[in-house]
C-alpha cells in the first residue's frame, strides 16, 4: 500500500542504500494525482463524499470504487492518500458554507495581510 508498502512490486517508491525512501519525482507525483482523480471521479459518479471518516462511507467506497482506491493507494504515499481523502470532505464543506453565505446575501471577503507602519 503506497510508498511505505513491503510488497515486492517494482512500481512503488524506491529506497536508498540507507533504507530511506527516495523523494517522489514529477512522474510519480503525476501518477499519484491521476489515480487520485480517477478515484474521486468514481466517488462522484456514485454520490459518495466521505471515503475515510465514516464506516458507511468507507464501505460504500470499497464496494463501488475499490479497484480505483487500490490503484490510488498503490501510487501515492499513505500520508498523501489520507490527506487527499480528508481534504475532499473539507473542500466540500467549505463550498457549501460559501454557497449558504452567498444565498443569505452575505459577501465573502478574503483576509488581508497586515500592513506595517509606514513612517
Amino acid at each position: 500500500m503506497g510508498w511505505f508498502s513491503s510488497s515486492t512490486d517494482d512500481s512503488g517508491p524506491k529506497k536508498t542504500a540507507d533504507g530511506a525512501f527516495v523523494a517522489p519525482t514529477k512522474t510519480t507525483r503525476q501518477k499519484c494525482y491521476e489515480s487520485r482523480d480517477a478515484f474521486f471521479e468514481c466517488l462522484d459518479r456514485n454520490n459518495i463524499l466521505d471515503s475515510i471518516n465514516t464506516k458507511k462511507g468507507r464501505d460504500e467506497a470499497a464496494k463501488a470504487c475499490g479497484q480505483a482506491d487500490q490503484v490510488f493507494e498503490k501510487n501515492c504515499a499513505h500520508s498523501w492518500v489520507e490527506y487527499f481523502k480528508k481534504q475532499r470532505v473539507v473542500n466540500y464543506q467549505k463550498e457549501q458554507t460559501i454557497k449558504k453565505i452567498e444565498a443569505e446575501g452575505g459577501e465573502i471577503i478574503a483576509p488581508q495581510l497586515p500592513v506595517g507602519n509606514s513612517k
